[in-house]
């Protein structure tokens, strides 16, 4: 395991660069040490929040999301389910074995999924929504403490009836002590309770 400083709420963190900063402690001005500060914790949060990743969204040849990177902080419905380390099962928003009698369309379960995303806060990690689309949602996770923020898509792919796609992954580090794996547990068992399924377990 890592030392306490690359532990950080489940997530494995690389220090950043040292910065070029005055050391506060040999400063003749006490009034400048609270913005030097506060400049270091921001310049620590924008590393730690990393950049959204240029390959999120849907995939083409065939239309998928993502597969995830060789890390074991993602989970993705796209992988195969032979990896039990990376894959995960989509979602029915009409099982045959739940509300199928009085199924809902697409928009309604797009306004159910967004109300468990925005109410709902996993490992006390906040959601925001980054991106919305017809068919798309993409929603950033940022932890309580340092900023790390991961990346949680959800697709309603075409010609599938009332199927839901999902990737969960993590910026930065390697490890997350099964985060995303939480997050996803935790909107699964809301969206049961609205009548939902889930296409298996894991």
């Amino acid at each position: 395991m890592g030392s306490p400083q690359a532990l950080v709420l489940g997530c494995s963190f690389r220090p950043p660069p040292r910065l070029a900063i005055t050391d506060p402690i040999q400063s003749n001005s006490i009034e400048t040490r609270p913005g030097k500060i506060s400049k270091l914790f921001y310049n620590l949060v924008e590393v730690n929040s990393g950049t959204k990743p240029s390959y999120l969204g849907i995939q083409k040849n065939p239309p998928s999301l993502a597969l995830c990177p060789a890390t074991n902080n993602c989970i993705s419905t796209s992988e195969e389910i032979s990896d039990a380390n990376h894959y995960a099962p989509p979602w029915n928003y009409n099982p045959e074995d739940g509300r199928r009698k009085k199924p809902i369309n697409k928009d309604e379960a797009i306004a159910e999924l967004l109300q468990v995303v925005t109410s709902l806060k996993p490992d006390n990690f906040t959601p925001r929504v980054a991106e919305r689309r017809e068919d798309y949602i993409r929603v950033e996770y940022e932890s309580p403490i340092m900023g790390f923020v991961d990346d949680v898509e959800f697709w309603f792919p075409p010609g599938k009836k009332s199927i839901v796609e999902y990737r969960s992954a993590s910026r930065i580090g390697n490890f997350d002590f099964d985060i995303n794996k939480k997050r996803i547990k935790a909107l699964r068992s809301e969206l049961e309770k609205k009548g939902w399924s889930s296409e298996g377990r894991f």
